[in-house]
């Protein structure tokens, strides 16, 4: 029996359909062993496509029946392009300085800027303004954690505590004289906000009080700040509204049915990164792990990125050392663990967060006296464990200072949902690219191509050409680049759209919020 078998397979396996079959196989593996690369990243590109599809409750064809189908283009849950475009744009803002007054920044030419949610509401924050009682613009983007609160205070104060870290004595001289006999005072700031960025008006009069107080010490000190460096002046407006948040917390607990009230602020917090432009100087203050990076223009119109603030996190060496440091060594092991502040928070540096910052005598104090907001907040429902030596957590920036030169052309202000998705020599290649249009503009020298290349060539820049005119804002086209990336250098219609029709309790499992300003220098693009 055993021969009789064996003769018939080998009958079967030398017949000419057989042979065929086999040469068809040998042809696949010669291609695939060929483009195996190639091949991985379509399969790469197109998993999140499926696991799309299995979540709305497409199931592959095969899973049903056993005869093989070809999926369809077209999804039925598949946004409009019209849908995907008021996505995009809803937030969008731009703003052109319009002359050069000395108190612009003078290298400043203008700003985009664009919020995209993931959390509902969104938990970052963007800021923009120009000083006008002392020199220069001012710039920053607020990553939220635990909730909006922090990030929305931050945004909204912050620039002011760094004004008055760097106006001159007299000037505070002025506003307190004016203040203090019911007189108008002159601004200090020029906001530059979307109609969506939402501002509180909860705590105003708080908020000014403390801010008073601050520019009430510097005159009682007879420091005459103007002189102050910048640095400096940064650093004492962070550390000073970080204090301030934790001092409103113990004093005034405010309306329980209130969104920002001082307690809920300095229960959730946020990271910051501030960028401060005044001619060629440029100063970029971070806390956390949002970053700042450069749009640079290469002799040759080649982009490359410059980061200039490091990440306050355990991917971070050196900050690390520094946290671990700050500790007794009986804590080495607790300090940080699976990458977290004390098992819990993921930035090393952030404004509020008096869960890490308090001593656990006042955090039990005050657990009990508002049960109310600490049972709403699962963030702070207790000391976290091994809490022997506050604080944990510090709000001094690291600042950083770089002299613009003719070849930077622009300065990208990004939280982390943004550098998750994309490197920063991409992020900077997208809005470089779509500022200088050169793959479209520059015109064609038709000797070295055949006419096949040539009509592959023009249809190619016509499809970029209609790419750069959808987004005006180039922060906007950066985004549709980062969700809706195809993984060779333009975006899939079909994945944007279902990265954005995600419902939204699941989009965060997608991705973070994500907040980008660009900054663009009075450099002119190649």
């Amino acid at each position: 029996m055993y021969g009789a078998t064996t003769s018939t397979l080998s009958k079967m396996l030398t017949s000419p359909c057989i042979q065929r079959v086999r040469k068809h196989l040998s042809d696949i593996n010669w291609k695939t062993a060929n483009h195996g690369c190639l091949m991985l990243n379509v399969r790469l590109c197109h998993s999140f496509d499926q696991s799309m599809d299995l979540m709305n409750g497409q199931y592959p064809a095969s899973t049903v029946h056993s005869k093989r189908k070809y999926r369809s283009n077209s999804s039925p849950d598949q946004i409009a392009s019209s849908q995907v475009n008021h996505i995009l744009k809803a937030n969008e803002y731009s703003f052109r300085v319009n002359g050069y007054d000395g108190r612009s920044g003078g290298s400043v030419v203008g700003l985009e800027s664009n919020i995209l949610a993931a959390n509902s509401p969104s938990e970052d924050r963007r800021s923009a303004a120009t000083c006008l009682q002392s020199r220069g613009m001012l710039f920053g983007v607020f990553d939220g954690h635990a909730g909006s609160a922090c990030a929305q205070a931050v945004s909204e104060r912050l620039f002011y505590y760094i004004a008055v870290s760097l106006l001159p004595l007299q000037t505070l001289l002025d506003i307190e004289e004016a203040v203090e006999n019911d007189r108008p005072v002159m601004p200090m700031l020029q906001w530059h906000k979307h109609l969506n960025d939402y501002v509180s008006m909860d705590a105003g009069k708080l908020y000014f009080n403390s801010l008073r107080t601050y520019w009430q010490e510097h005159i009682d000190l007879q420091e005459d700040t103007e002189n102050e460096d910048i640095p400096t002046a940064l650093t004492n407006a962070f550390k000073r509204l970080d204090n301030d948040i934790s001092l409103e917390a113990q004093v005034h607990f405010g309306d329980p049915l209130s969104l920002c009230t001082p307690l809920r602020v300095a229960l959730s917090g946020c990271t910051a990164c501030v960028a401060h432009v005044d001619g060629d100087n440029l100063h970029v203050a971070n806390l956390g792990d949002s970053r700042a990076v450069l749009g640079i223009q290469e002799a040759d119109g080649s982009w490359s990125a410059l980061t200039l603030t490091n990440d306050h996190n355990a991917q971070n060496p050196d900050e690390m050392q520094r946290v671990l440091s700050e500790h007794p060594s009986l804590e080495r092991k607790t300090v940080v663990k699976h990458d977290r502040l004390l098992g819990h928070l993921l930035p090393f540096r952030a404004f509020g967060d008096i869960k890490f910052k308090w001593s656990s005598e006042l955090l039990n104090r005050m657990s009990e006296a508002r049960p109310d907001i600490l049972s709403g907040n699962e963030f702070a429902k207790m000391v976290p464990s091994n809490y022997h030596t506050p604080p944990y957590l510090i709000a001094e920036p690291e600042v950083t200072h770089h002299k613009l030169r003719p070849q930077d052309k622009f300065l990208i202000l990004a939280t982390d949902g943004l550098w998750e998705l994309m490197h920063r020599q991409t992020v900077v290649q997208v809005i470089g690219e779509h500022l200088s249009s050169l793959n479209w503009q520059k015109p064609l020298t038709a000797v070295s191509f055949t006419l096949g290349q040539m009509q592959r060539l023009l249809q190619e820049r016509k499809s970029r050409a209609l790419s750069v005119l959808e987004d005006e804002n180039s922060v906007t086209h950066l985004i549709r680049h980062a969700l809706g990336s195809d993984g060779f250098g333009s975006v899939d219609p079909r994945r944007l759209a279902k990265m954005l029709g995600l419902p939204q309790d699941l989009a965060r499992r997608y991705r973070d919020d994500i907040t980008i300003i660009v900054i663009h220098f009075n450099n002119p693009v190649m």
